[in-house]
């Protein structure tokens, strides 16, 4: 397909419209867990890799949680499309119900989880401050997933601001209390880290609740709760959603576990590796979310042009997407290698944190570019429904490659916490390029189907 700037800037304007609230609420999501980690980091050294390290746990569990939503966003957005109206209230009802549920067990095994903590190797500072911060995590899941719900099924019907504001409002909710809670402001006790994660959790618990009051003010939206029924619940609908969401789950909960056992490795090199490599993740995962925007954004068009039977506007919705991509990842990539040194000075005094910080800083510029390229080939898969695959090559990048490779530069080749960063380049480069050759094949059959039609 011919490429002409003409051409494309319808499609690069309404990617953007989509994209641009949904990369400001992943921000503002990422905000959370980079607002904490910056204000716990004035408490010192322990304190910052006590954070780092109940969250590299929690986080495996968030991300398959909020992968598990996903999969209702590529079958609202097809319905939508075609206007089936009902069957969209059937998938929101169904989702609700099996968001609960998931919850329930997740946040069960993960209570498991806690006690495993004193035996992964950190010091035992660490995980003393860290286990009462993971056990109030765990309990902001079920809130979360319920906003999840709610997003996930107004993104698939394009709507993606609502979101935006709310998650916005929350992260101001997160500040303030982190300020009264971390530090023992305006009344309140003096929890240090619990503070923190005590903070997420009140956060948290006023996203969905803020989101149901919009929605009752708001009868175009109010309309879809009306039609829920007890008979719309069903084992056939669930499974559907799981059918599309447990391989999205899977696939980030693979990506997400390269990063916390890579985390967990960096607790062997010490305090001071760990909490450069917080920064460094922090500063990465909060770029990751202007990217996964665009990979959310990608997923609506994908779907919606499916739905409407579109092939032309279809590949260059998706184009439009790599495109944006690489031109955002190359500007952030460029500035945080820039600005390595500065970055790491904000969060830490320590000069080995900040050596380090700003040694891993410039791995995580680096991957910027593989990073983007297969959250958006991601993107576009989900879209077209086609999600199995993600999770096998998932396996396969971030698994059989990432973490050996990572553990071989770090402690056998003795690169330390540089060669852990590496190892996640070299993941997520295959995942890109394997990505890649799959969705080209998918653009292929969509092709045929369409003109068979």
């Amino acid at each position: 397909m011919s490429y002409s700037f003409a051409e494309y800037l319808p499609f690069y304007k309404r990617n953007l419209k989509v994209a641009g609230p949904i990369v400001l609420s992943q921000v503002g999501g990422a905000l959370v867990q980079l607002i904490d980690t910056f204000m716990v980091s004035r408490l010192g050294t322990v304190a910052l890799a006590s954070v780092s390290f109940a969250s590299a746990v929690f986080m495996i569990a968030f991300t398959f949680s909020n992968g598990l939503l996903m999969g209702s966003t590529p079958i609202v957005g097809q319905l939508f499309a075609k206007g089936e109206r009902k069957q969209i209230s059937r998938i929101f009802e169904n989702l609700f119900v099996f968001a609960v549920f998931a919850m329930v067990i997740l946040m069960s095994v993960l209570m498991g989880v806690r006690s495993l903590m004193p035996h992964m190797g950190q010091e035992e500072a660490v995980v003393e401050l860290a286990i009462p911060y993971f056990t109030v995590l765990v309990l902001s899941l079920l809130p979360n997933s319920l906003f999840m719900s709610i997003k996930q099924v107004f993104e698939g019907m394009g709507n993606t601001s609502v979101a935006m504001i709310i998650t916005i409002v929350s992260n101001l909710i997160n500040v303030l209390f982190n300020y009264f809670l971390i530090y023992g402001k305006c009344g309140f006790p003096e929890l240090g880290v619990l503070g923190a994660g005590v903070a997420t959790l009140i956060s948290r618990c006023a996203m969905p609740l803020i989101f149901i009051v919009y929605i009752r003010c708001k009868e175009q939206w109010w309309s879809y709760f009306r039609e829920f029924r007890w008979s719309l619940i069903n084992w056939s609908t669930i499974r559907e959603l799981i059918a599309v969401g447990f391989p999205i789950a899977l696939h980030m909960l693979m990506e997400m576990s390269a990063f916390a056992i890579s985390g967990i490795m960096m607790g062997w090199l010490g305090a001071a590796s760990l909490a450069g490599h917080q920064i460094a993740s922090n500063v990465s995962n909060l770029l990751f979310m202007v990217v996964l925007g665009i990979s959310a954004a990608t997923t609506i068009r994908v779907s919606h042009q499916y739905g409407a039977r579109d092939y032309v506007a279809l590949r260059k919705a998706a184009n439009a997407s790599i495109h944006l991509c690489l031109l955002a990842n190359a500007v952030m990539g460029t500035l945080i290698i820039l600005f390595r040194r500065e970055i790491a000075m904000l969060f830490s005094s320590d000069p080995d944190v900040i050596l380090i910080g700003s040694q891993v800083v410039v791995m995580a510029g680096i991957f910027q570019l593989s990073d983007g390229m297969q959250a958006v080939g991601a993107g576009i898969l989900r879209g077209l429904k086609d999600v199995k695959v993600t999770m096998y090559v998932a396996f396969l990048a971030y698994i059989v490659i990432n973490l050996p490779l990572g553990y071989l530069l770090a402690f056998v080749v003795g690169l330390g916490a540089v060669g852990i960063w590496i190892g996640f380049i070299g993941g997520l480069s295959v995942a890109a390029v394997l990505f890649r050759i799959r969705y080209l094949r998918d653009f292929r059959k969509v092709k045929q189907e369409f003109m068979a039609e």
